[in-house]
């Protein structure tokens, strides 16, 4: 009888330390708003799926263009003597090509970053039936379609180019001595004759064109069409020498791309280089702010080397400079995740890779941009997760050290949190990214059919007016 007292004596006091444990752990469990998960896209997606034609162009320009850069001799020019990843990837695909229907994508730490042409094109070519449950499908019958995807790899080969061209012909519109130029232009010759384009003037078709350089020939052409890109950094130097007069002009709404617009186009995440880091393996972390990259750049990236200046002696802070061969990307791996922060200042454009290497590292990103697109806005409020810093404050002496240093630990836990929680989001080999770029472009659908109602009315020999201010 004491026997069975003791024993429930002791199951009341192992339940009740159970139920102590779990209410502190509530109780000091940061308050976030976890991200809904896309893995079921019929939970988020409500809608059909999106109706995907895809454009009719010979494998050479997709598929074919991988198998063109492992046969190409030598390395990479711009990786120096030790191309480690060019020479695993080539090594690989030379060994395996007989087992493969699709190439892989290169490990080339220059090219890699841009892969999101090579996951869209194998997700449509995965997923043909309507009931399926993606969030778009490839379509035969050009009629069924809402968009035309053209599976051109336009930043592969614009990378090819600037790797393994001639020098300084890449700008050139040499169809013998640019590669990537000739391609541009096969495409456009046969994208622009077909049937699909005559009957919408391109408005609904979709380019992916992430690397900031690619389809740098034929931007203009391509204007209409809903383009996918990582940002409009690529395009401010033509904005810039452009000149608009009139106070509608002088409105901070009006949207300054004479090519690209957040109204048609999508925002694209980089594919970032550095494996994601679960939170389950974090560590305490020993750094407050770090920074891997090239000390100067160009264009808006000049914060660089200024704020380089102002940074380099504090404690706390770990600058490096930066390189792309392998024992570079470690060391970027280790100084990510033992980062509390992690800088992400202009480079030539205003993002990089750095940023989704940042979230893929659960270090806190430091966003220094007066302007910046960023992937997924309105499904996603960066505003949990990273911290936005204007460029005046970032240069102004103490001031962005101070302001990180004041950050609570209950407040970076709650950031890290939810960085784990959109996590998914950029990724494409097996993460949600591939569906939230083609729920963007579902988003785009009603303009573009507002678009091509207002074109049948248009009359062919109308007065044309100059047009001084894009407002749209």
């Amino acid at each position: 009888m004491k026997r069975s007292h003791f024993l429930l004596h002791l199951l009341f006091i192992l339940l009740a330390f159970s139920s102590f444990s779990v209410l502190i752990n509530l109780i000091s469990k940061p308050k976030t708003r976890p991200y809904p998960s896309l893995k079921n896209p019929n939970s988020r997606f409500l809608h059909p799926p999106l109706k995907v034609y895809v454009a009719d162009l010979p494998r050479s320009f997709n598929y074919g263009l991988l198998s063109d850069l492992y046969s190409l001799s030598g390395h990479d020019n711009r990786l120096g003597t030790n191309p480690d990843a060019d020479r695993f990837s080539s090594f690989f695909y030379r060994l395996f090509k007989t087992y493969l229907s699709v190439p892989p994508y290169p490990e080339n730490p220059l090219i890699k970053p841009h892969a999101a042409e090579y996951w869209l094109l194998k997700h449509l070519e995965m997923n043909k039936n309507p009931a399926g449950g993606a969030t778009a499908v490839r379509v035969r019958n050009l009629e069924e379609a809402d968009v035309v995807f053209v599976p051109f790899f336009a930043s592969l080969s614009a990378e090819m180019e600037l790797g393994w061209g001639s020098k300084g012909k890449f700008r050139k519109k040499n169809a013998e001595k640019n590669g990537d130029y000739r391609r541009q232009r096969e495409v456009l010759d046969r994208i622009k004759t077909s049937a699909a384009w005559r009957r919408s003037g391109g408005r609904d078709h979709v380019f992916l064109m992430s690397d900031p350089v690619a389809m740098w020939h034929v931007r203009s052409e391509i204007a209409p069409a809903i383009l996918l890109v990582e940002d409009f950094g690529g395009w401010y130097q033509a904005d810039m020498k452009a000149t608009v007069s009139g106070d509608a002009c002088n409105s901070t709404y009006i949207i300054q791309h004479t090519e690209a617009s957040l109204l048609k186009d999508v925002i694209v995440p980089y594919n970032h280089l550095i494996p994601r880091f679960h939170i389950s393996q974090n560590q305490p972390r020993h750094t407050l702010l770090y920074f891997k990259g090239a000390k100067h750049r160009h264009r808006g990236g000049s914060i660089r080397e200024k704020l380089w200046k102002l940074l380099e002696n504090e404690p706390g802070v770990k600058l490096e400079k930066g390189s792309l061969n392998a024992t570079g990307l470690e060391e970027a791996k280790r100084g990510m995740q033992d980062a509390e922060f992690c800088l992400h200042p202009a480079g030539d454009t205003p993002t990089s890779c750095r940023l989704f290497d940042a979230i893929a590292s659960l270090c806190i990103p430091v966003i220094v941009s007066d302007q910046i697109e960023l992937p997924f806005e309105g499904v996603l409020d960066y505003t949990e997760f990273a911290v936005f810093v204007s460029v005046k404050n970032a240069l102004t002496p103490n001031w962005l050290i101070e302001h990180l240093r004041g950050f609570s630990e209950e407040k970076k836990e709650r950031f890290r949190v939810n960085l784990a929680g959109v996590q998914s989001y950029f990724e494409y080999e097996g993460g949600d990214a591939v569906s939230q770029i083609w729920e963007m472009v579902y988003q785009k659908l009603p303009m573009i059919r507002q678009g091509l109602v207002a074109d049948r009315r248009k009359l062919d020999d109308r007065e044309l007016k100059p047009v001084t201010c894009l407002c749209t």
